[in-house]
C-alpha cells in the first residue's frame, strides 16, 4: 500500500479532545492488517537506510510501531518509558509540556555505547516528547540521527524543530490545517 492509500485509513475525529480540534486516531490503521504491514514496512526501509542498530520508541503508541519496526528488521527495540515505568535504576530527562513538565526515563543498560539507534513514534505535533526521547538517548550514548513517524501535523512544528536540532525526518504521511 502506498503512503497515500494508507492516509485514507486514518480516522479524523474532530472535536477530540477539546473543541476545534481535529483527532487523527490510528486505531483504524493499526486495524487493518495490510495497511499496518505496509505501514511497518516503510517505517522498516528508512530505518534500514539510515543503519539503524535499534529502533526506539516513546510510549505508548511509539511502542506499536516502533517494536514492530524492530521485528520487521531483526534488531532490538529499547522502550522510552513514562516515570517510575521500570523497576530497575534509570535516567530520565524533564521536558517542558505546554502548561508544566514531563519525564522520560529509558534502561541504561539498553544502550551500547555510539549505537546507532533511529526513533519510531505514531505522529509528530510540536516536538517535545522525540525532543526529549533523542537528548535521553543521547545521554545513555547512543548515536541518534533520525526520527521515524506515521503521521507529521506540520503547521505544529514538530518536524522542523527536530531537523534544526541535527535530525533527520521522516514521515509516511502529514495532515495540514484541518
Amino acid at each position: 500500500m502506498t503512503p497515500q492509500e494508507l492516509r485514507a485509513l486514518v480516522r479524523t475525529v474532530p472535536d477530540f479532545p477539546q473543541p476545534g480540534i481535529q483527532f487523527r486516531d490510528i486505531t483504524t490503521l493499526i486495524g487493518h492488517q495490510a495497511g499496518f504491514a505496509a505501514s511497518v514496512r516503510h517505517l522498516a526501509d528508512h530505518a534500514r537506510e539510515a543503519g539503524a542498530q535499534a529502533i526506539a520508541g516513546m510510549e505508548a503508541r511509539g511502542f506499536i510501531f516502533g517494536a514492530a519496526v524492530a521485528v520487521e528488521l531483526g534488531l532490538g527495540f529499547v522502550p522510552v518509558r513514562k516515570p517510575g515505568k521500570l523497576p530497575i535504576e534509570t535516567i530520565g530527562v524533564d521536558y517542558a509540556l505546554e502548561y508544566g513538565t514531563d519525564r522520560l526515563e529509558i534502561d541504561p543498560a539498553a544502550i551500547g555505547q555510539g549505537q546507532k539507534v533511529v526513533i519510531v513514534d505514531d505522529l509528530i505535533a510540536t516536538g517535545g516528547t522525540a525532543l526529549a526521547a533523542t537528548q535521553l538517548l543521547r545521554l545513555a550514548g547512543a548515536q541518534v540521527d533520525h526520527a521515524l513517524f506515521v503521521i507529521d501535523l506540520p503547521d505544529l512544528g514538530g518536524a522542523d524543530r527536530l531537523r534544526e536540532s541535527g535530525l533527520t525526518v521522516h514521515a509516511l504521511m502529514d495532515f495540514e490545517g484541518d
